[in-house]
């Protein structure tokens, strides 16, 4: 788990100048039959700064199993939270769609 969100933090870190936005958190969480993902970012000003404005995507997954048995598998589309019915393929569309609609980058 810590070795994934490492890894998520250095892809994140590297693409959040293309996007304009900034991550401040992301986690998994859940177990036995579901678990979801959630990524929170804070968007961008047209001027590059940082805004309060933020934006939660989340993802989930049916699972089966327990402990190392455990498989999860069937991921959802992401989705904003502030609009669930629109799912996106990617976290990081589902961001710039969601700071887009505030006005922001």
């Amino acid at each position: 788990m810590k070795k994934i969100l490492s890894v998520l933090l250095l892809i994140i870190t590297a693409t959040t100048t293309s996007h304009a936005f900034q991550v401040l958190s992301s986690k998994e969480m859940g177990k036995n039959d579901a678990k979801n993902q959630t990524v929170v970012v804070k968007c961008t000003t047209d001027t590059g700064k940082i805004s309060n404005q933020t934006c939660s995507l989340r993802r989930y997954a049916k699972c089966s199993g327990t402990g190392s048995g455990k498989n999860c598998s069937g991921w959802q589309p992401w989705r904003d939270l502030r609009s669930p019915a629109t799912q996106y393929t990617d976290w990081r569309a589902a961001a710039s769609a969601c700071c887009r609609a505030k006005g922001l980058r």
